[in-house]
């Protein structure tokens, strides 16, 4: 399955701006945009490890919840897990239409099948043992310094809550040279170059060929197998290409290291190789996932 180009609705004057001041607009950027470029990494996952009605899942950095529902379309009992407060409402609003009943500590009414909770690990989820026999954690590593400890971080507070043995699914993304975005996010990173000498922030930086790997063992796990899965971005126009990206937060240090209109201009022009004759702009890219397993 191939990501759907969507063209997103601007909100009014000077838009490019609004990500980096509009929490919430940014939250339903990702949403309406750039969530849906990683579906072929999800479904390819749930498809390898038979995802169905026996699976209870925890979704660590579960975004606006779009895996969620896709596991919950295959039977899966789902708790998800999203630092970002936008990101969990609009995850919540997303499982109620589809007729999921959500709950948690981050506000309604406890359900039986859905539960979402705000937090950066599953430290939050103060429903009890659940006993999982599926953790995901499908943001992609290789995007930010740090990301790996973050992830080792989270998976701790995790393992406890699910079953021995059960499938750990850890994504990241694939070489640079065959991840057409990795030169649009090169932006990032050399923005950031004065702010991370002093300490002050981190940019992007390219993916390890044992990123994956050296994060399972970090964490206990026993490494059980990997593939690879070609996940294009392709949006609409340019407008919502850079919306899409601003929307991940991975440029988020370069505008306090410069200001969002150079990060948004900068932004732009290493767009402009990916720009097709219709106007729509398409990236190639390719991502790996990791399975491992509980102790």
């Amino acid at each position: 399955m191939t990501p759907t180009l969507v063209r997103h609705h601007r909100h009014g004057p000077n838009t490019a701006s609004s990500p980096a001041t509009d929490a919430g607009a940014r939250a339903r950027d990702w949403a309406e945009i750039q969530e849906r470029m990683l579906v072929p990494l999800y479904e390819a996952a749930y498809e390898r490890l038979e995802v169905g009605p026996a699976t209870r899942l925890l979704g660590l950095g579960c975004g606006s919840g779009l895996a969620l529902l896709i596991a919950t379309s295959r039977g899966a009992h789902v708790t998800g897990v999203e630092a970002d407060p936008g990101r969990v409402a609009l995850a919540r609003e997303r499982l109620r239409a589809d007729g999921a009943r959500t709950g948690g500590s981050a506000g309604g009414s406890p359900g039986e099948d859905t539960r979402l909770y705000e937090g950066e690990s599953a430290a939050v989820c103060d429903d009890g043992p659940r006993a999982y026999n599926l953790v995901t954690a499908f943001e992609p590593l290789g995007c930010a310094a740090g990301d790996s400890e973050e992830l080792a971080t989270a998976l701790e507070s995790a393992i406890p809550l699910a079953e021995r043995g059960s499938e750990v699914v850890l994504a990241g993304w694939g070489p640079p040279e065959r991840c057409a975005t990795s030169s649009v996010l090169r932006v990032a990173s050399r923005l950031t170059e004065t702010l991370r000498a002093t300490g002050g922030g981190r940019g992007w930086r390219p993916a390890l060929r044992d990123d994956l790997e050296d994060v399972a063992s970090r964490a206990g796990l026993k490494p059980d197998g990997s593939g690879r899965v070609a996940c294009p971005f392709g949006y609409a126009d340019m407008d919502s290409a850079v919306r899409g990206l601003l929307s991940t937060g991975l440029f988020d240090a370069a505008a306090r290291a410069t200001d969002p209109g150079q990060v948004e201009k900068e932004l732009t022009e290493a767009l402009h190789p990916h720009v097709r004759r219709d106007g729509t702009v398409w990236m190639s890219n390719v991502f790996r996932y990791l399975i491992a397993r509980t102790p």
